[in-house]
């Protein structure tokens, strides 16, 4: 295994210098034969480590290398290469136009298995030079971050052997809010803003259970949830979205269209995590066939 991950670490590298890449985005667990790397090799690249949640790298390679969290469940190859660089969009790792070669494989195979080239201008379409600023401006990136995680979370697992279909609606949250109406009581009402805050990590037991709610939850730009259970009014004209795109989708769109929120959506149906923005599909997370 050691000689294989040596071999595709050592061609991910070649490759990123001849098309001069801005990143190595490092998705599969190689990182011994990275630290191996000469210290030129690892300074000339940025390199970048996706690991799962509370999974710790060690000391060396943190040295020379930022990380990436990603769910700990079940995703595909290029699923997890998608949520990486979503993540890091957001977060300002990466912008449009940057150049980056990811280096991937299944985790319980123990070994990279492959190399892709991702022009970020190309594959995240509607990234333009203000969309990080746009993102940030209505929500925080750990906050976008910790939402996209329990998403991911809820689409691989379901609740209860039950597939789960809802959507998380960040930021702009005064004009969310009267753009859309209340379908049930607010579960959330009369609890403090941190006993209800996205980033609490005993909230999240409750938030998946809530998630069987029809409607939306709604969050403010510090993940603070200011309700669930809420109907969207603002939708764009359903001719506009590709086939198969169900209600929960235009309403998302229709809402990021209205407001400067971001949206992400779980679809009940086929498991798939999609973030709209800007009225518009910023990136869909396609949930591996059992």
């Amino acid at each position: 295994m050691q000689s294989i991950n040596k071999t595709m670490i050592e061609y991910a590298i070649k490759i990123a210098h001849e098309v001069e890449a801005d990143s190595l985005l490092v998705c599969v667990d190689v990182t011994k034969d990275i630290a191996a790397l000469p210290e030129e090799i690892k300074k000339a690249i940025g390199v970048i480590i996706v690991t799962p949640e509370g999974q710790k790298l060690p000391g060396e390679v943190t040295k020379y290398a930022k990380r990436l969290d990603v769910p700990n469940v079940n995703l595909t190859r290029v699923g997890k290469i998608k949520i990486a660089i979503a993540k890091g969009i957001v977060l300002g790792y990466f912008k449009r136009g940057d150049k980056i070669i990811c280096l991937s494989g299944v985790p319980k195979f123990g070994y990279a298995d492959s190399i892709l080239y991702i022009d970020v201008g190309k594959e995240f379409e509607i990234l333009t030079s203000d969309f990080i600023n746009d993102v940030i401006e209505a929500v925080q990136p750990e906050v976008f971050n910790a939402v996209l995680n329990i998403a991911c979370e809820l689409a691989a697992q379901g609740r209860e052997n039950r597939k789960i279909g809802t959507m998380f609606v960040l930021g702009d949250d005064e004009k969310v809010m009267q753009l859309s109406r209340q379908m049930i009581i607010n579960p959330f009402l009369g609890y403090s803003e941190e006993q209800r805050n996205i980033l609490n990590p005993e909230l999240e037991e409750t938030i998946k259970e809530f998630s069987a709610i029809d409607g939306a939850f709604i969050i403010n730009g510090n993940g603070a949830i200011i309700t669930a259970g809420r109907h969207l009014n603002a939708a764009l004209d359903s001719r506009d979205f590709p086939s198969g795109l169900g209600s929960r989708h235009i309403a998302a769109a229709g809402i990021t269209n209205a407001t400067k929120a971001v949206a992400i959506v779980i679809s009940e149906s086929s498991g798939n995590v999609t973030v709209f923005k800007n009225g518009k599909m910023f990136v869909t997370i396609e949930k591996p066939v059992e």
